[in-house]
């Protein structure tokens, strides 16, 4: 009796949820081979921790309560967008001094070059708001917005390619496997509607297509969280989901009957191993169900009036543009999803910038200030948090040919620009400074960790505090090294 006691309370946590203490004294030797597969297979916690830091959250009062990610896939420029730097057109073609590159690492698209030739921007800029922050010409719209919005410009990564860059932005770390932030979130704080996921992925089509980037589902991965933390991912034709209409010849009460029967199964499995993938299993087939009366309604866009389409915009009514994800982003919160991850690719602009950037700026601009207004005017702004940036910015040297008209640029993770808006960021802050070629930062660096720290904070959650075990180590979103909530972004 004793040694079973032993054995239950180091067996893997979703396994002990699964499993009462009956079915365990009753399953004998099965048991002991189950906590010895358990273990081979990497098993989750060996103590209550993990669902006891789960059950504490959130720590403290949050400041918002749900999260609309705007990633913009393949890094944007800094340069010209936000991080003004005029002194820059006294600079064009000459070469960038040795003294700021400093030896930096490179990516293997212009380490080879003879020279690195410097490329202002090209746009012009002007600054906005009672905050003065400056705003490139190319974002005419969101620059309304700069009040109610706080802006770091001195991001870093250690990422200098996309792969591993995104992969950290998405989930603390370079290395696949990991729980992105949604899962996290999932994972803490739960549910805020039981018909609709908890953790919602929307996948925008860029109307410039030149060169994009990779966008993979291990981005939204639950990785070693329960696998119903993961993102589950909107498409932008057909279904919305797959397989989430009942094919011909089915109807709601066969489907009914047909799950009914499947989850009696799963549950004898489940009442026999204790497998927490079945238990997850089960939860998705009724998830799905219960979505066949919720997505439609989710997705109809008939019932948005006129003037949301003129907030919008009318490239809002094209299925899977950028602002009609915009919308759609604004509808998943307003029906209790507890994270919207919005990615847009096609921001890796090694050539022709001044051909392409016009065109990204143009899908996002009036959106983005339209998201901002939208939850403004239903009460929704001060307990929505919203991010926006990339994985990393680029260079102020040219990759390629340069002209005043065109330029490439290369990736730099050494500083770049994003911003945080409502859910209890301070709107007009401006934080952190780079130099005079935004090459280096010369004030107030905030690492990536430091940014998910903050988001944490914002939702109500202490990072440090905020843990799952797995394999024996306590994982946190925020890492091992030193992570700061950047004080100075709270309102």
């Amino acid at each position: 009796m004793n040694c079973n006691s032993h054995l239950f309370r180091n067996l893997p946590p979703e396994v002990r949820l699964a499993l009462t203490r009956r079915q365990f004294l009753g399953a004998g030797t099965n048991v002991l081979g189950a906590a010895a597969l358990g273990s081979l297979l990497g098993g989750q916690s060996t103590t209550f921790g993990a669902q006891a830091a789960a059950r504490s959250v959130p720590h403290f009062a949050p400041k918002a309560k749900q999260v609309i990610y705007l990633h913009m896939v393949g890094g944007p420029s800094q340069l010209d967008l936000y991080d003004y730097k005029p002194g820059m057109q006294e600079m064009f073609d000459k070469d960038l001094p040795d003294s700021v590159r400093n030896g930096q690492r490179l990516t293997g698209m212009t380490s080879g070059q003879a020279r690195f030739p410097v490329a202002p921007s090209k746009f012009s800029f002007a600054q906005h708001g009672q905050s003065g922050m400056w705003v490139s010409e190319l974002l005419p719209q969101t620059a309304q917005c700069v009040d109610d919005m706080a802006f770091i410009r001195s991001m870093h990564t250690e990422a200098i390619n996309h792969e591993p860059a995104i992969t950290e932005m998405q989930t603390g770390s370079q290395i696949g496997g990991r729980p992105c932030i949604g899962s996290w979130l999932s994972y803490g704080l739960g549910a805020l509607n039981e018909n609709l996921p908890t953790f919602v992925v929307l996948v925008a089509n860029p109307t410039n297509r030149e060169q994009e980037q990779a966008i993979s589902s291990k981005l939204w991965s639950s990785g070693y969280l329960p696998g119903e933390h993961a993102g589950v991912s909107f498409r932008s034709k057909g279904d919305p989901i797959l397989f989430i209409n009942n094919p011909p010849g089915v109807s709601p009460e066969l489907r009914r009957r047909s799950l009914d029967g499947l989850n009696a199964l799963n549950t004898m499995t489940l009442d026999s191993l204790g497998d927490p993938e079945t238990r997850t299993r089960i939860q998705q087939y009724e998830m799905a169900f219960r979505m066949q009366s919720s997505v439609p309604e989710l997705t109809d866009l008939s019932q948005e009036s006129q003037s949301v389409f003129d907030l919008y915009g009318e490239e809002a009514r094209k299925p899977g543009s950028f602002a009609n994800c915009a919308l759609m982003s604004r509808r998943l919160v307003e029906r209790g999803v507890r994270f919207v991850q919005l990615y847009l690719n096609n921001w890796d602009h090694h050539g022709n910038l001044t051909g392409r950037l016009p065109s990204q700026c143009k899908d996002i601009d009036q959106a983005t200030a339209a998201l901002i207004k939208d939850l403004k005017m239903r009460g929704m702004f001060e307990e929505t948090l919203i991010v926006w940036g990339g994985e990393f910015g680029r260079t102020i040297y040219s990759q390629g040919g340069l002209t005043k008209e065109n330029y490439g640029r290369d990736h730099h993770p050494r500083c770049f620009t994003m911003w945080l808006a409502g859910g209890g960021a301070k709107g007009g802050a401006i934080y952190g400074e780079t130099d005079d070629f935004s090459y280096n930062i010369v004030k107030d660096p905030v690492h990536v960790r430091d940014l998910h720290a903050t988001v944490l904070h914002l939702l109500g959650i202490d990072h440090e505090r905020f843990t799952f075990r797995s394999q024996g180590l306590d994982f946190r979103l925020t890492g091992v090294e030193k992570a700061n909530v950047v004080k100075a972004l709270l309102a």
